[in-house]
C-alpha cells in the first residue's frame, strides 16, 4: 500500500500500465420539443398551486404574473435538464464501471485487487475517484451527484413526474445521499487505483 497527501493508494506489481474499458458517454434521451417541455413545465407551476399566492400578492398585474409564471417555467426546464444530463452520465459510469470489474476479474494481476478480504483493495467507488484523478471532462457535470442521480432511478422520470420542490430542492440532497451509501457498501478501508498506471478513452456517443 502507498501512502500519499493522506490517501491510499492500491499497490500493482510491475510498472506497464493497465488498459481499461472505454468510457461510453450517452447523451440525454430524446426529449420533447422546448415548447412541450416548457407547456409541461408551466402546467407543473400551475399544479403546485404556486400562481395563486402570486396572484394575490400582485392583484391586477396579468404582465407581472405571466413574466413570474415563464420565468418559474424556465427555472424548472433549466433544472430538469440538468437532471436528465446527470442520470446520463451516472448511467455511463455505473455501465463503465461494470466494464472494469470485468476487466479485472479476467486478470490475474488486477483480481485481488476487487477482493474485499484482502487489504489494502479497492472497492467500486474507486473508479469513480479514478475518474476524478484523471480529470475526466464532464462539462459541469458533478460525478459524485450523477452516479447517485442514476442509483435513485432506474429511468430518467418524466418532468410531469416532478415536482417543483423536488427540482429545486430535493434533487441535489437525494443524489448525494445515494452515491454516499453506495460508497459505503464496501468494507473500509477502501484504497484508491493509482492514477499513473491506467489508462481508457473517452468516447462521446453523441450522434
Amino acid at each position: 500500500m502507498e501512502l500519499i497527501g493522506g490517501r491510499r493508494f492500491v499497490e500493482i506489481p510491475g510498472d506497464r500500465k493497465h488498459q481499461l474499458p472505454p468510457l461510453l458517454i450517452r447523451t440525454r434521451p430524446d426529449a420533447d420539443p422546448l415548447a412541450r417541455v416548457m407547456e409541461m413545465a408551466t402546467s407543473l407551476v400551475e399544479d403546485e398551486e404556486i400562481l395563486p399566492t402570486l396572484a394575490a400578492e400582485f392583484p391586477q398585474h396579468d404582465q407581472i404574473l405571466e413574466r413570474c409564471r415563464m420565468d418559474m417555467a424556465l427555472q424548472l426546464v433549466e433544472q430538469y435538464t440538468g437532471l436528465l444530463d446527470q442520470w446520463c452520465w451516472g448511467d455511463s459510469i455505473l455501465d463503465w464501471i461494470r466494464q472494469c470489474e470485468i476487466t479485472f476479474e479476467n486478470r490475474t494481476d488486477l483480481r485481488p485487487l476487487l477482493r474485499p478480504d484482502v487489504w489494502p483493495h479497492a472497492g467500486r467507488c474507486s473508479f469513480v475517484t479514478l475518474l476524478h484523478d484523471k480529470a475526466v471532462d464532464t462539462k459541469g457535470v458533478d460525478m459524485d451527484r450523477a452516479v447517485g442521480m442514476r442509483l435513485a432511478f432506474r429511468q430518467p422520470p418524466p418532468l410531469t413526474c416532478c415536482s417543483n420542490q423536488f427540482l429545486l430542492f430535493l434533487k441535489s440532497p437525494v443524489a448525494s445521499t445515494a452515491y454516499a451509501k453506495w460508497a459505503e457498501m464496501s468494507p473500509a478501508p477502501v484504497s484508491s487505483l493509482p492514477p499513473e498506471r491506467f489508462e481508457f478513452e473517452i468516447v462521446n456517443m453523441t450522434v
